[in-house]
This record gives structure tokens, sequence and C-alpha cells, in this order.
């Protein structure tokens, strides 16, 4: 059995909400506040995700916020959790990701994801012409991991800076198919439990099954996304949660309404499919005091034998957010 939480890494990952009623560069400056604070409870990486069109997040240009929270940090790996591939020619990212990787060397990690981060009229402005196949995101990890690479410096098209940095790939998902890539690649794979929990068990089995290894990595290395909220007590963590289950409900209706405050009860907000949705959806979600979460999660990891846990709070309150995570890393201790 692999080891219970105490003796995994933990990791944080951020869509940089917009609160109800602030900015959005209020919500950069909280997204960078919580890393500096992750940074110095000993999470190991802040992943910032790529969303588009979205009021409630501003999370659009994710390299350029990547850059923001590693220059003002030292020590804490900084990444995508993912960029959404489809969007951008592997070229662009290998330069920018190359980048960052030459600015903050042995800090930057590159998350990949092949959904759009967005609805689809979106996605088309964003892709243009280009209508995606089956093999374009295999195609597009291999010819992005090869821009990486120093054999690619006879190539006619290099990316620089870039070119040698081997910067780490991970493979992110929500279903099966990037785990069976993940692990023929010999990648480490994420799974995006903390919405789309219906495949996890599945995905997980799939990229064991199929991993072979690579010069990246040498045995498989698994991470699922999860929703934490911890609090002094249960009661208090379930009334911070339902800023999480109101943002839930603005994605299931499509309202892309910024991060509500939380509510005394749902009654009356949601009806009964609703909600019946939504806790689907967040079947995943570790709420309430340090001693209920805590059990929880040891339950969860033994279950799974995840190797890392990567944590998301959708918490209305900045100072409530901080301690959350704060109170979530003394379970290590």
């Amino acid at each position: 059995m692999k080891a219970l939480l105490q003796n995994i890494p933990l990791s944080v990952l951020d869509l940089v909400p917009v609160i109800q009623g602030s900015s959005h560069k209020k919500a950069m400056e909280n997204s960078l506040a919580l890393a500096q604070q992750a940074e110095k409870l000993g999470y190991k990486r802040f992943w910032i995700s790529e969303h588009h069109n979205a009021e409630s997040l501003v999370s659009s240009a994710t390299p350029l916020l990547i850059g923001y929270v590693a220059e003002n940090t030292k020590t804490i790996r900084v990444g995508s959790g993912g960029v959404m591939l489809p969007n951008h020619a592997p070229l662009i990212v290998a330069e920018q990701f190359g980048t960052l990787a030459t600015l903050y060397p042995d800090r930057i990690d590159l998350g990949l994801g092949r959904a759009p981060g967005t609805d689809q009229v979106t996605a088309r402005a964003l892709r243009r012409e280009r209508i995606e196949t089956v093999n374009d995101f295999p195609n597009d990890v291999q010819e992005l991991s090869n821009y990486f690479s120093k054999s690619n410096s006879h190539s006619p098209v290099r990316a620089i800076p870039g070119e040698g940095l081997e910067v780490p790939l991970y493979l992110l998902g929500s279903s099966t198919f990037s785990a069976q890539l993940a692990g023929a690649l010999g990648l480490p794979y994420a799974f995006a439990s903390h919405f789309a929990p219906t495949h996890l068990h599945d995905a997980l089995r799939l990229y064991h099954s199929n991993f072979e290894p690579s010069k990246q990595l040498q045995k498989p290395y698994t991470m699922a996304c999860i929703n934490v909220v911890v609090a002094d007590t249960d009661e208090e963590a379930e009334y911070l949660s339902t800023s999480m289950k109101l943002f839930m409900l603005n994605v299931i209706r499509n309202t892309r309404k910024p991060l509500q405050p939380p509510v005394r009860s749902m009654d009356g907000l949601w009806n009964s499919l609703e909600e019946a949705h939504i806790s689907q959806m967040m079947q995943y979600s570790f709420v309430g005091s340090t001693e209920r979460v805590q059990k929880k999660l040891n339950a969860f990891v033994a279950e799974t034998r995840i190797d890392e846990l990567i944590t998301v709070a959708h918490i209305y309150d900045q100072q409530a957010r901080l301690k959350s995570f704060e109170l979530l890393a003394q379970l290590k201790k």
C-alpha cells in the first residue's frame, strides 16, 4: 500500500477566481499571495489552469501569470494545470515555456490538457480555422517534446529559448484517453477529479497498465486534483464550501458569475437535478475540520495509491482560503 497523506506531496491548483465585487487585478494578487503562502508551508508546486471567456476566472494568459508567480517566489515549482494544447501551436508553447524555464531554471512545469478550457464558440475563435482530430493531441505532445530536446538542434524549426531545456511535461485528463497516452509516453499523469470524478479509477488503472519508462520518468507517477476546504469546525467549512457549490452551479448553468459569498443554505438556490449533478461532480471534495479531512484524505490516498495530491479551494474570503491551505499543510506534520 502506498504511503498515506503524511508521506506524499501536496500541491495547489489555482483557477485565479474573481471575487464578486472585486477586480481582476485583485484576483491575480490573491493568487500570488496564495502561492507565496504555499511556498512557506512546503507545498511542492503551484499550478494555474487555462480558461477563456469566463467572467469568474482570469487565467486566460496562463504563461504570463506563471511568470508573475515565479518572479515573486523562490523555491516552489510553478506551472500550468494545464495549458490547453489544442488552442496553441506547439512551437509557441515551447517558446513561452522555454523562456520561463530560462528565467526560472528547474522550477517550471508544463501540464497539458486536450480540452478547450472554454465554450465551443470561443474555442473556434482561439483556434481560427483549425479542426482538431483524434490524433492531433498525441502528435502535438510529441512535437512539443521534440522542441525541448537537444536532438532538435538540427531541425529547420527550433524553439529558442527552450531547446535542450527538457521542460518536464505532465498530461492532464478527465477521461481515459490522456491516461493511456501518458502511460505510453512515460509521462506523469494528473486526473481532474475535482470536477469530473467518474473515470478516476479506470484512468489510473489504464495509466499503470500502459506505462513505459521514458527519459523523463522511470516509473509511473500519478496525481489527483481534489477540492479541499478546511476550517476550525465542520460547520464553518461546510458554510465556506457553499461558494464552491455556487461556482459549480454557475458552471452547469453557463452563467459565468464571479465567485459568490457563502450562504447558510443552498435551499431555493438550486433544484433537485442541479443538486444531484453538482454532488456527483464534487464527489472528491474534502470539507470539514482537520480531523474529518485528514481521515477522508487518508482513505482517498489509500484507495487510489496516488503519488501526489493537487488541491483546489473555491473560497470567497481570501483569509479563509489562506487558512484552509495552512490547516491542510498541518495534516502532514
